[in-house]
């Protein structure tokens, strides 16, 4: 760092970093952190979900429908990566619609205003 003032700052090294990444790289790290926490939020790490710590479907909604969005927003981006992003998201709602106590119609499950209903 210097201290004159006419000098920008150097980026740190993190920033330079993430500069130099695709912005199709970075979508898909979000979609695979969203499925992960998810997925934990939901208890699927677990040999029974009913009885992990980690469970809450109040929680999972959010991530869902985050993931939802963001696929839905950047799929015409993934190109090859979109097709295991939507099973995973697929599969994720079906696991929130097994795992509710009252499970929703389709189409009114988690992030299904944004992919349509899921089966």
């Amino acid at each position: 760092m210097t201290d004159d003032p006419t000098r920008a700052a150097e980026p740190s090294p993190q920033a330079r970093e993430l500069a130099d990444v695709p912005a199709v790289e970075v979508i898909s790290r979000a979609a695979v952190m969203l499925m992960s926490a998810a997925a934990e939020k939901l208890g699927l790490s677990d040999p029974d979900p009913d009885e992990s710590p980690y469970r809450d479907l109040d929680e999972a909604r959010r991530l869902i429908t985050a993931l939802a969005g963001l696929v839905t927003a950047s799929a015409e981006y993934l190109g090859p990566h979109a097709g295991p992003v939507r099973d995973g998201l697929k599969s994720l709602q079906l696991a929130f619609r097994e795992s509710s106590a009252a499970p929703e119609e389709p189409g009114h499950g988690p992030g299904e205003k944004y992919t349509g209903p899921v089966w």
